[in-house]
């Protein structure tokens, strides 16, 4: 008897068989339509981890539940969750402050907006949606879940946050057709560029929509003049009381604003003068003006708080990890936090997938326990290029000249030529 409680001391917590596989095989409508990012708002952060047992306890498990309890120990270990971060809280702070002041405008015709650049696998799209959702749940309080602007009798959803990735091809129409795919709004194929903004604009308003994210904004490329169309679409999207966020890769350097200088010691992106300054007397574009842009930076290991912020951020995965010979320390103790920082570099999603790797060999060797040696037979293929440890690698970015190539000139018939009495005797 005391054998029996045991075994249930030890699984308290652990789902049934059942409800493991509901886990594992449920899929996850796309964040970018209005279910999808409900879903996301609904459930992110919030699995539970597997109880932490040791190897011994594991031991007493009956053989049925064993094989439940490692699925859901799978579970959690590919689940690590979005720590607090220096870089995650920065932008947080941004956002949250942006749309502080924008939701309390009253009179100003244009909202302001944000930028965040980074590397890939540097957590722009979960630090951006998880600011967006605490907004959207403080906003949704703030007005007991009913939209304000509502007019009496109708059932519009109440959307304050709208997410939506940046076509692959992108024109007004397919972003128009994107923002309103998000609401599953029908669309006619032969409406018109301004029937289709004008269709955005009411939608947005009657969902009552504050913040409108707009993801991997790196895919537009302003030597193409749909590109710049798009651009100029997002610009007066501004001006319907909607906040944009924009999140992409290298932003500076893609043409979107001015070719951008890191400074080293501010470690903000700086603006050139443009050379319409000397002109015209123009300080910033239109797009430098009406966006902040941010960068989304890696852990560093240089200074002794750099170094225990790096630290701190192994120990919050360490404790979510679920392996029977863990040890207090098992990431954070003697030349681990320096191998996982050669390792990847300090970039969160590198990091990350190396863990769960990681996790995954432990478990399936039976060492049940993660350390160099183990992530040594791992592959991880870095993303970006080497970087320095005191600034991000700025590629060269260069304006191609179109030039026109020269036709080649056909030479002239000569067949009808006069070439004079002495080629004519010759020719005779």
């Amino acid at each position: 008897m005391t054998r029996a409680l045991s075994h249930d001391v030890l699984l308290e917590g652990l789902p049934s068989r059942a409800r493991i596989a509901e886990l594992i095989l449920s899929s996850h409508p796309p964040r970018d339509t209005y279910v999808g990012w409900q879903h996301y708002r609904t459930y992110c952060g919030q699995l539970v981890p597997a109880p932490a047992i040791s190897s011994r306890q594991w031991s007493m498990i009956p053989e049925s539940r064993r094989y439940d309890y490692d699925l859901y120990r799978e579970l959690t270990n590919a689940n690590l969750p979005l720590q607090e971060t220096p870089m995650h809280d920065k932008v947080g702070r941004l956002i949250r402050r942006r749309l502080s002041g924008n939701t309390r405008k009253k009179d100003d015709p244009t909202r302001p907006g944000v930028m965040v650049n980074g590397w890939g696998n540097y957590g722009k799209t979960a630090s951006v949606c998880a600011a967006a959702a605490v907004f959207e749940d403080q906003w949704l309080d703030l007005h007991s879940h009913l939209n304000p602007g509502s007019l009496p009798g109708t059932r519009d959803l109440h959307a304050p946050v709208v997410y939506v990735s940046t076509p692959v091809t992108a024109t007004p129409k397919s972003l128009c057709a994107s923002i309103l795919g998000f609401f599953r709004a029908p669309t006619r194929t032969s409406a018109t560029l301004p029937e289709l903004v004008r269709q955005v604009a009411d939608s947005l308003y009657d969902h009552g929509v504050k913040a409108m994210i707009l993801d991997d904004i790196s895919r537009l490329r302003m030597h193409r003049a749909d590109d710049q169309d798009v651009l100029d679409l997002m610009r007066a999207f501004m001006s319907l009381d909607v906040t944009l966020i924009l999140t992409g890769v290298n932003i500076p350097g893609i043409g979107l604003l001015r070719e951008a200088t890191w400074n080293k010691k501010t470690r903000q992106w700086e603006m050139p003068p443009l050379e319409s300054t000397r002109i015209h007397g123009l300080e910033i574009t239109q797009t430098e003006h009406r966006f902040e842009l941010v960068e989304l930076d890696r852990f560093r290991y240089i200074t002794p708080k750099q170094i225990q912020v790096f630290v701190d951020h192994l120990e919050g995965i360490e404790q979510h990890m679920r392996l029977l010979n863990a040890k207090a320390g098992m990431l954070t103790g003697g030349t681990m936090p320096e191998y996982l920082m050669r390792r990847t570099g300090g970039v969160v999603g590198l990091l990350g997938r190396l863990l769960e790797d990681g996790a995954n060999e432990a478990m399936g060797s039976g060492k049940e326990l993660i350390d160099e040696n183990l992530l040594d037979e791992i592959v991880l293929r870095r993303d970006e290029p080497e970087q320095p440890p005191d600034e991000p690698v700025i590629p060269a970015y260069t304006s191609v000249a179109i030039t026109k190539t020269a036709r080649t000139k056909r030479p002239r018939n000569t067949v009808f030529d006069d070439h004079g009495p002495t080629a004519a005797h010759t020719g005779s």
